[in-house]
């Protein structure tokens, strides 16, 4: 009951993070976002910010921590150990300093203390031979098409490409709504010494009150061709293709058709490296779109191909429909999935 209570507590702290998006609190929330707040809080442990940064899209809210819980959370073939590596493997790779802090915090409470901060440093091989070395290396090799390959563990693979799934996704949208460190904009770096155990025991402790697996996809459902890999997990594969089309249709409320067959292009033409150093590619990219178009489009390539890069001029030249919140949102999430999907493809055993 302790842990709960420092997790409802720390609910305000989990919304002053936020950036670019209004804060929805539980009591002024609609029931949708009221009910996800309540499972997050009841299941993760305390109000994580990457979710809160979804709530003008209730919808999007959903579909996230669905992912998030069955992936992550439900228990399953893969140890909650090698989940975390995974995550915080991938989130070193998009180089997203929030996630790794909240990852490789979560894995100190899981393996030794030298695994974590190695899987910190993204310096793999300094992790002793066995699961966690294997799924962490898994994950980072995964980031480019020439060296992705299937999961070390079969059995899992449903798990740990979901969980890969996801921080592609979070990854992406954390760096557009979230600052560096889990921490509000006014509290010192120093503190996260502090701060970093207490999170991490609060989310151990909840993980002893996740409930089972979700439903099942309805019998006869074929999943995307790229989501396939999920087919061997009933509740995975539901919460990844919820997740997905929930983006897609995002997608199709807040991107222009041009800008989205614009991203398809060049997500397809894509190997995982960086973009740049400079930003004179994504001026490049945008160049056929009409004036009109440029910057939802930017903000799109932006958030798929280099979310780091992504500032506030980008978000504040949208056009006025745009930078409603709701749609600002649907367009993170719309363009973080499709990278996220394309990447994760690249790992699935049909692919190798």
């Amino acid at each position: 009951m302790t842990a709960r209570l420092v997790g409802r507590a720390l609910r305000g702290l989990s919304l002053a993070q936020l950036r670019h998006v209004t804060p929805v609190r539980a009591r002024a929330a609609p029931p949708g976002v009221r009910r996800v707040y309540r499972a997050v809080e009841r299941e993760f442990g305390v109000l994580a910010p990457p979710l809160a940064a979804h709530a003008a899209a209730p919808a999007t809210l959903a579909a996230c921590w669905a992912l998030l819980r069955e992936t992550l959370l439900v228990p399953g073939a893969a140890s909650r150990e090698a989940k975390e590596a995974v995550a915080a493997a991938v989130s070193v790779g998009n180089v997203c300093p929030y996630c790794v802090t909240m990852h490789a915090g979560a894995l100190r409470g899981l393996a030794a203390g030298p695994v974590a901060r190695a899987v910190e440093r993204g310096a793999f091989e300094a992790i002793p031979e066995g699961g966690t070395r294997a799924v962490a290396g898994w994950a980072a090799a995964g980031a480019r098409r020439d060296s992705a390959g299937p999961p070390p563990f079969p059995a899992a693979a449903p798990e740990l490409m979901g969980v890969a799934l996801l921080l592609h996704y979070l990854n992406r949208v954390v760096n557009v709504f979230l600052g560096e460190l889990p921490l509000p904009p006014w509290a010192p770096a120093r503190t996260m010494g502090a701060v970093s155990p207490v999170l991490a025991w609060v989310i151990r402790s909840a993980g002893r009150r996740v409930g089972p697996p979700g439903r099942a996809p309805a019998a006869g459902a074929a999943p995307a061709p790229d989501l396939r890999w999920a087919a061997g997990n009933g509740s995975v594969a539901r919460a990844v293709a919820e997740a997905a089309l929930a983006a897609e249709a995002a997608g199709a409320r807040a991107a222009p058709l041009a800008v989205r067959e614009l991203l398809a292009g060049q997500l397809a033409d894509w190997d995982g490296r960086p973009r740049g150093p400079s930003r004179a590619w994504v001026d490049d990219a945008v160049a056929p779109l009409t004036p009109g178009e440029r910057p939802a489009g930017r903000v799109a390539l932006l958030v798929a191909l280099a979310s780091y890069q992504v500032t506030d001029d980008d978000l504040a030249a949208l056009p006025e429909p745009a930078r409603d919140e709701r749609a600002l949102v649907e367009l993170v999430s719309w363009a973080a999935m499709a990278a996220a999907r394309t990447v994760v493809a690249w790992s699935a055993p049909e692919a190798a």
